[in-house]
């Protein structure tokens, strides 16, 4: 199977793509923001809107979760070639996209986080998110390690510094919240 095309590997990441939008589209997600606009960019993240638009505040985790994955796939499957590696990462980042888009999950942010308005990602949202860990996933491929890292650590901190928020912090609250973080995200 390493020996696929290169064309034949994007037709399965295109076929990873649409089955993660026909799941959620089963499941009852919108496909786009019930505000019926598509926006490149939703930047204000206490809204209806925020996690319905391609990007948001929360697509720097989702290139973060590519450079990870990239690492991550890299140390304990290095000799499989980058696009069955690429294929493992969309699989992981599809099977989140879903999880994250249940009941029970969207619940767990509510109560455990500051995301009481959040109803969950629209189907283009979830999508974009894909194509957001693509990015960072082919970022780490061409940078040197330590420019990884420090794309990385820009991406946390800056967000952290702009909305209270990062992947971070986003699974420390999902895990083991803590009520003075909440408090700090809150402005308080």
């Amino acid at each position: 199977m390493r020996h696929l095309p290169r064309w034949a590997w994007f037709a399965i990441l295109l076929l990873l793509l649409a089955a993660t939008a026909g799941i959620l589209l089963a499941m009852g997600r919108e496909p786009i923001c019930k505000c019926g606009s598509i926006k490149l960019w939703h930047g204000e993240v206490v809204s209806s809107e925020n996690s319905q638009h391609l990007t948001d505040w929360y697509t720097p985790s989702h290139i973060a979760h590519g450079l990870i994955f990239y690492a991550a796939l890299h140390l304990l499957a290095g000799r499989l070639g980058l696009m069955p590696r690429l294929v493992i990462a969309t699989v992981v980042e599809a099977a989140w996209e879903i999880v994250e888009n249940t009941e029970a999950v969207i619940q767990r942010y509510r109560e455990a986080t500051i995301a009481l308005d959040y109803f969950g990602d629209s189907v283009l949202n979830s999508v974009s998110d894909i194509a957001a860990m693509w990015v960072g996933f082919a970022l780490a491929a061409r940078l040197p390690v330590w420019a990884s890292v420090a794309l990385l650590l820009a991406m946390e901190i800056g967000v952290a510094l702009v909305i209270r928020d990062n992947l971070t912090l986003n699974v420390l609250m999902l895990l083991w919240p803590l009520e003075s973080v909440k408090a700090w995200q809150a402005g308080g």
